[in-house]
């Protein structure tokens, strides 16, 4: 028998985000299957490039990439058993059942507001997988459809613990984008009342507001804080697992918060912005406030700051023991795949 095939497809606007990481997780978790393939196709925006964070986290990759429908993307489309889409591509859908594919979706955000495709395409998927309660209940708020259920994204999440005594400061990672609450983090780390030698903001990632944040941190001049800019997984690792805190301050309705997850897999618990399903990903330790309010962020930071020893340390560990209960295991996707093809 030949291999169960698995086209993942996403919408892609050049950078490397969570989409694109939990993307390649699930091609990954797949290929170590005995006979299953899996391709992915990145339906890229029209007149974006390719950007250097997304280019060197596909390292062996080599993804199908489309602007538009073309016989490539045809192509894909016929050869698959199963396509994955992440959000509602009208085109994919329409090709998907033309073909009579099994199509899944993974919705990751809210629903567009007024009239908008994905709308109406969406409920032609066999299933949906909504990444959050809360983007389950934007989508689907007076009754669930048949085939649709919460399985909360993943990734390949750092590995590892360092004893709580040993860590150190904040830490941030994401997509440096509007809304992602990077001003108000900054904000808030100027105003807080800390030791900032004990207490140092870190900064990782990439995207279009880079160079204003990193003239904004300059002209400040606000000691304790360190932009690395987009890093190396093994970097990314070490610098979440020797933090103390993960800041996550977005104020974008954000879907779920890759993350959040990912720091609370090294036992990192998390000070979040009630934003979206980020309750969901920060879970049940974190520290909250309601977004764009660098004051009540700033208070947060204090507290982090004084919080006795013996009460991080019952958080970090209970962080990551709920994380696990929490999500589905990786080996969940390749599962599903194969139920899904062979419903055919």
């Amino acid at each position: 028998m030949r291999p169960t095939r698995v086209l993942i497809a996403a919408p892609c606007q050049g950078g490397y985000g969570g989409i694109e990481a939990f993307i390649l997780a699930v091609a990954e978790a797949v290929r170590r299957e005995p006979e299953m393939e899996a391709r992915i196709c990145l339906l890229r925006t029209k007149g974006t490039k390719m950007q250097p964070d997304l280019k060197a986290m596909l390292r062996g990759e080599d993804p199908l990439i489309c602007e538009r429908v073309d016989r490539d993307l045809v192509a894909a489309i016929r050869w698959a058993d199963v396509v994955h889409l992440q959000n509602a591509s009208p085109a994919v859908v329409f090709l998907s059942k033309l073909f009579c594919k099994r199509l899944v979706l993974t919705i990751h955000n809210h629903q567009p507001k007024g009239f908008d495709l994905q709308r109406w395409s969406a409920p032609f998927a066999n299933e949906r997988w909504y990444n959050s309660q809360f983007v389950w209940n934007n989508w689907e708020p007076a009754k669930k459809r048949a085939g649709s259920r919460k399985v909360p994204t993943t990734s390949v999440f750092p590995e590892g613990w360092t004893p709580p005594a040993e860590r150190r400061g904040f830490v941030f990672i994401g997509r440096w984008l509007a809304n992602k609450g990077i001003d108000t983090l900054l904000d808030a780390y100027a105003q807080a009342q800390l030791d900032r030698e004990q207490w140092p903001l870190v900064m990782m990632g990439d995207g279009p507001l880079r160079s204003l944040i990193e003239y904004a941190v300059k002209k400040r001049g606000v000691p304790g804080i360190e932009v690395l800019g987009f890093v190396d997984p093994e970097t990314k690792t070490e610098r979440i697992r020797n933090a103390r805190w993960m800041v996550v301050p977005p104020n974008t309705k954000e879907g779920l918060g890759l993350a959040a997850l990912e720091a609370r897999n090294v036992g990192v618990p998390c000070i979040i912005t009630r934003d979206g399903g980020l309750p969901e990903a920060g879970g049940g330790q974190a520290l909250m406030c309601e977004p764009n309010n660098p004051a009540a962020l700033s208070a947060l930071l204090e507290q982090a700051a004084t919080m006795s020893e013996a009460e991080y340390a019952a958080r970090a560990h209970r962080t990551c023991e709920e994380l696990a209960a929490e999500l589905e295991p990786i080996g969940f996707y390749a599962r599903e795949f194969r139920r899904l093809a062979a419903a055919r």
